[in-house]
């Protein structure tokens, strides 16, 4: 059964070597995609983090304000010690 012409050196490492630069493009697109990803989740955690700070206030009846003075207060009496 014939097997056809045997490829030389250079054939075989231009072949590796546009095998390993496809292998480069597919992780280089994984990592953006990874990246993309990691920030949704930042921002989802950072959304769901607001929502129980927000439940919070509803529950001690307090305002954004109030929060922002007792916060600057506290930071002020430490600042202090």
């Amino acid at each position: 059964m014939p097997r056809g012409v045997r490829k030389s050196s250079l054939e075989k490492l231009r072949e590796e070597l546009k095998s390993t630069q496809d292998a480069i493009e597919q992780y280089k697109t994984a990592i953006k995609t990874q990246e993309e990803r990691l920030k949704q989740i930042q921002d989802e955690i950072k959304l769901e983090e607001f929502k129980e700070v927000s439940t919070i206030l509803e529950e001690q009846n307090m305002s954004i304000s109030e929060l922002k003075e007792l916060l600057i207060s506290k930071a002020e009496i430490e600042q202090s010690i």
